[in-house]
């Protein structure tokens, strides 16, 4: 764990400050982050290993079955990495797994890749997309029932965002059309943030303690800029939100699941690599 998170925050495309600051903090933030993220990963591991890595895999099967052509996985952080997953690959086509487009994630990506590469840089708004991100929503529904839907999305520092935000926002906006939904009855959030920092708001614990003061009856969490369900969905949203949500008065909590194995889902990656510049 200590060398995953080495190796992310160490990125300058993660962390933006000047290397002679961030680097010997750095070796502090390890020292507490490192065993906290152990014990988040312990409750989230199944049988198979870690849950984005497990979907990950079977995505690059089934998108390899659906194509009839060779696709490869790789992780920007840890293994296998993306230089061997390109290497003896002719003409290949890199499709960053991130919906939204942002220097820390696609960006980084992007970097590591040899020039000339072809590549998706963002799919926030492609039909497939977003009529795969509709279906699984009103999936559960179809089986659960329903209630408020808050969209969820990683959340980011307010300086450097870029055009994140409003890509996030544009997101929701489709999706929300695609499911014939009114102002009232869905809303964006932002998680995952750390540090001192201001991010991207509101912040999705923050509305879900608000929602649960409230008398919500019932929030339905869905989290379109993750394509697979990992640490964040399954353990700070399905666990520690869920659970402070209710501390807060709040019931009928539901994690609608990410984008997964869906059927449309793959067929919506064959069009958004197909589209690679």
């Amino acid at each position: 764990m200590r060398t995953y998170l080495r190796e992310f925050l160490s990125d300058p495309k993660v962390v933006a400050l000047p290397r002679w600051i961030w680097l010997p903090l750095l070796e502090l933030i390890l020292l507490r982050r490192s065993s906290q993220s152990a014990e988040k990963y312990a409750q989230v591991w199944t049988p198979d290993g870690s849950p984005l890595a497990v979907h990950t895999v079977r995505q690059a099967q089934l998108l390899s079955e659906h194509m009839q052509t060779r696709v490869r996985h790789a992780m920007r952080y840890g293994a296998p990495r993306i230089g061997e997953a390109l290497n003896g690959l002719e003409d290949a086509v890199v499709v960053p797994l991130y919906p939204q487009y942002a220097e820390s994630t696609t960006g980084s990506v992007l970097a590591e890749l040899p020039p000339g590469t072809r590549s998706v840089r963002e799919f926030h708004g492609h039909p497939a997309y977003i009529d795969a991100l509709a279906a699984n929503v009103s999936g559960h529904w179809t089986q659960h029932g329903r209630g408020l839907l808050l969209l969820s999305f990683h959340g980011l520092p307010q300086r450097g965002a870029g055009n994140y935000e409003r890509d996030c926002r544009h997101t929701a906006s489709l999706l929300a059309q695609e499911l014939g939904l009114k102002g009232g009855e869905w809303r964006v959030t932002f998680q995952s943030r750390f540090g001192y920092a201001r991010w991207l708001q509101p912040y999705t614990e923050e509305t879900l303690i608000e929602l649960g003061r409230n008398g919500c009856r019932r929030v339905d969490v869905f989290c379109p800029g993750f394509v697979s369900d990992c640490l964040e969905t399954l353990e700070e949203l399905g666990l520690r939100a869920r659970e402070k949500y209710g501390e807060a008065g709040g019931t009928g909590f539901h994690l609608v699941p990410c984008l997964n194995e869906s059927p449309r889902w793959i067929a919506a990656l064959e069009q958004i690599a197909r589209s690679a510049a």
